[in-house]
C-alpha cells in the first residue's frame, strides 16, 4: 500500500499533463480567430467590389468603344475591384431594382472557415445599388 500511496503523490510530469490538455483548444481558438478575421476580410473587401462596380456601373457612361459598359464589363471590373483571399466570387449586374434608374451589383461567394477541429463553408454576400 505504501507504494501506491507514492506513486499517487508524485507530481512530477503533472506540467507536461497540463500542457498537453491546454494545447489543442488553445491552438483551435487561435486558428478560429484568424479563420474569423479573413472571413470578415473578405466579406468587407466583397462588399467594396460591389459597391465600386455599381458606381462604374452607372457613372462610366461609355467604355472604349463608346458603347455602354456590358454587363459583362461591370462584372470583370468587380472581379478586378475584390482584393480579400482567393475564393473566386461571382458577380451580377442588373439595370434596375435600385429604383427607377437604379444599378445593381450583387455578388456571392463561399469561404471555407477551417478552425484546426471544424471545417464549415460559410456563404457570404453582398449587394450594393448605385443611385
Amino acid at each position: 500500500m505504501n507504494k501506491l500511496q507514492q506513486y499517487l503523490r508524485d507530481d512530477r510530469g503533472a506540467s507536461a499533463a497540463e500542457f498537453a490538455l491546454v494545447t489543442v483548444p488553445f491552438f483551435g481558438l487561435v486558428l478560429a480567430i484568424i479563420g474569423g478575421a479573413m472571413m470578415f476580410y473578405s466579406n468587407q473587401s466583397l462588399q467594396y467590389a460591389t459597391q465600386k462596380a455599381a458606381r462604374y456601373y452607372s457613372v462610366q457612361t461609355t467604355n472604349a468603344n463608346g458603347t455602354p459598359p456590358t454587363t459583362t464589363v461591370v462584372q470583370t471590373y468587380a472581379k478586378n475591384a475584390y482584393t480579400g483571399p482567393g475564393i473566386s466570387p461571382t458577380f451580377t449586374a442588373a439595370r434596375g431594382g435600385c429604383g427607377a434608374n437604379g444599378f445593381q451589383v450583387t455578388a456571392n461567394a463561399t469561404f471555407p472557415l477551417n478552425t484546426g477541429l471544424i471545417n464549415l463553408s460559410v456563404p457570404l454576400k453582398a449587394h450594393a445599388c448605385f443611385p
